[in-house]
């Protein structure tokens, strides 16, 4: 379909809630959206597509032509969204792990029922608990669950292969009780088994209560040996619950979230606790190629997180709401899990506090897997977008003018590749066109017009052009600069610096006076700051140097029978005055004629002769 025909279709549509998606032309799904009328949300996505990100506007480049579902209520769509997004793993969707990376534990239905992991559920007549984490701490999890409970992890049959064998050695080492010896029963065995149920079914406190009374129940008996075997297993299954991250998320009774956007990285961070103890954290990196806002990001990750699970906590702590997801999930959640599990977003006490936990622990973990490379590309993407450039600029030209009155005055010209200077391709200029007064916007406009006039001379070393233009100064600076600029036919934006009252690069200003702020964003900012401080200093380095030559010229001209070819024969020896006025009139003589020599050390010796 042509953009004007998907635009049609997408005003044809309702302002009722549904399911949308957008499919590429093999007929692949690329994303999967949701929205409380999909009209309005649909129609966005083909009208003016300056105010969309750079990655909204690729996604929407490959749509050929989208589908809508129709449901009944907002909680209706969240609940399908996150199965179409599940099924068709969309390239433009924020995705968790695929279902590989959520196994199931399954429960076989036979005489002696065993455990597995499964990577989906089966109509076969087995049990299924979960999904669970991934593979690696599942099966760690389900081992830990059946050496507490003293059941068999080997590969042994039953009732195949009771007494055939001598008991593993796990019998030996006190972590199966060898239900392979002929005088173990099935019931016993079964009823091991109905606790470990009870464990993956997030109810370790019912069954550790029930063990607690057998064990009183045993030890009244006088049969203190069994007191003590279930004690044993009682405290196995305490701390299982403590130590294993999968049995803490069954276990807890409250789940604090923590998400974080970082610099190529992104990460969500799940406290579980359990009666106000921290049981265990989850934390997975993943990618938000929509970037969505972070309200967005949070909305489609506890969808996909709690939706599939058997297993929900009472209580859920969000660091933040976004126009009522908190409820919709709430009801979403007590529907599947028949009882109240509250959603909701504390703003102060104990709660909050937790949730700042959660959000370091989130910042930390994506900081600590992010790349150098990564956090470049993520900066210039954000300035990209501030700026509406077409692209991430890969090199950013910058310039300030240094005086001091009317002499002197000097520009300097610091390119940046990327987020790193590059020296190489710094330039300085000595302007020529003002000579009795200072002039900044006239001095600015020499400069770019030198400097774009080399370009276009095919000039090597000024080349290629910048993607920006940055110039030291406000909205009249950068206009001065844009007049230049339009004047060589040349396309390429240009901003200001302004500084606050700290000395401090605060925002970027278009020639038209638009200021675009920069202090809310760290890194576009350190950036920022960083490019205008070393274009300052390259500056002024510039001029002390010129200053200093043009010192040391007056001075030397002062002085009988020094002409220009003496002058700077001197100047390129001893480089400073300082050092022409310290050295005698020997060292003065090894670089002039000695009679030049005697009248430049009697110029600055008269107090001695």
């Amino acid at each position: 379909m042509t953009r004007e025909e998907l635009k049609e279709k997408a005003n044809d549509l309702p302002l009722v809630p549904g399911v949308y998606l957008m499919m590429d032309k093999t007929g692949k799904v690329i994303y999967v959206g949701k929205a409380k009328k999909l009209k309005n949300r649909v129609s966005q996505y083909f009208q003016d597509s300056a105010s969309h990100t750079a990655k909204t506007r690729q996604m929407v480049s490959q749509v050929d032509r989208f589908d809508t579902i129709f449901v009944t209520s907002e909680f209706e769509a969240l609940v399908l969204e996150n199965s179409l997004i599940k099924r068709h793993s969309p390239k433009y969707n924020i995705l968790l792990k695929d279902d590989k990376g959520y196994p199931f534990v399954r429960l076989s239905r036979e005489a002696y029922p065993r455990f597995s992991l499964s990577n989906r559920i089966a109509e076969d007549g087995a049990r299924y608990f979960g999904p669970f984490g991934g593979r690696a701490e599942t099966r760690q999890a389900l081992d830990a669950v059946l050496s507490a409970l003293h059941l068999p992890t080997c590969s042994r049959k039953f009732p195949r292969d009771i007494g055939v064998e001598r008991p593993c050695l796990n019998f030996h080492m006190g972590r199966c009780d060898g239900f392979c010896r002929p005088g173990m029963t099935q019931e016993e065995y079964c009823r091991r088994i109905e606790q470990a149920v009870q464990l993956l079914g997030g109810k370790s406190k019912q069954l550790i209560r029930d063990m607690t009374a057998e064990m009183e129940a045993e030890a009244e008996a006088l049969h203190f040996e069994q007191a003590a075997v279930l004690r044993d297993r009682v405290n196995a299954i305490g701390a299982l619950a403590k130590r294993q991250t999968v049995i803490a998320g069954l276990c807890a009774d409250t789940d604090i979230w923590g998400l974080h956007r970082g610099a190529g990285k992104c990460c969500y961070a799940v406290l579980h606790m359990e009666e106000g103890d921290l049981a265990g954290r989850e934390t997975e990196l993943f990618t938000a190629p929509m970037e969505e806002s972070e309200g967005e990001m949070l909305a489609a990750l506890t969808a996909q997180y709690y939706l599939p699970r058997a297993i929900l906590p009472h209580e859920i702590l969000l660091p933040f709401e976004t126009e009522g997801f908190c409820q919709d999930l709430s009801e979403v959640l007590t529907k599947r899990a028949g009882r109240r599990v509250w959603v909701h977003v504390p703003q102060r006490g104990e709660k909050a506090e937790l949730l700042s936990m959660a959000q370091r622990n989130a910042a930390e973990e994506a900081e600590r897997a992010t790349t150098a490379e990564e956090r470049t590309a993520h900066t210039l993407e954000l300035l990209e977008k501030m700026l509406h450039l077409p692209a991430p600029p890969k090199r950013m030209e910058s310039y300030d003018i240094s005086n001091t009155g009317k002499s002197d005055i000097v520009a300097s010209m610091v390119v940046y590749s990327g987020t790193r200077p590059l020296k190489s391709a710094y330039r300085r200029f000595r302007i020529r066109s003002l000579s009795d007064h200072p002039d900044d916007y006239a001095s600015m406009q020499e400069v770019l017009r030198r400097r774009l006039q080399r370009a276009a001379d095919g000039d090597e070393k000024f080349l290629p052009l910048p993607d920006v233009f940055l110039i030291d100064g406000g909205t009249t600076h950068a206009a001065a600069a844009l007049a230049v600029i339009q004047g060589f036919h040349v396309s390429v934006p240009v901003f200001g610096m302004v500084k606050d009252d700290r000395h401090r690069t605060r925002a970027l200003v278009t020639p038209e006076g638009q200021e675009i702020g920069i202090v809310g964003n760290q890194a576009v900012f350190s950036l920022i700051g960083q490019i205008q401080e070393e274009t300052h200093r390259f500056a002024i380095a510039y001029h002390h140097q010129s200053h200093s030559k043009s010192a040391m010229r007056s001075t030397l001209e002062e002085i009988p029978g020094v002409g220009p070819k003496r002058r700077q024969a001197l100047r390129k020896h001893f480089g400073t005055m300082r050092a022409i006025q310290e050295a005698d009139v020997e060292a003065l003589s090894a670089v002039v004629p000695r009679d030049t020599a005697e009248a430049v050390y009697r110029h600055f010796h008269k107090d001695l002769t």
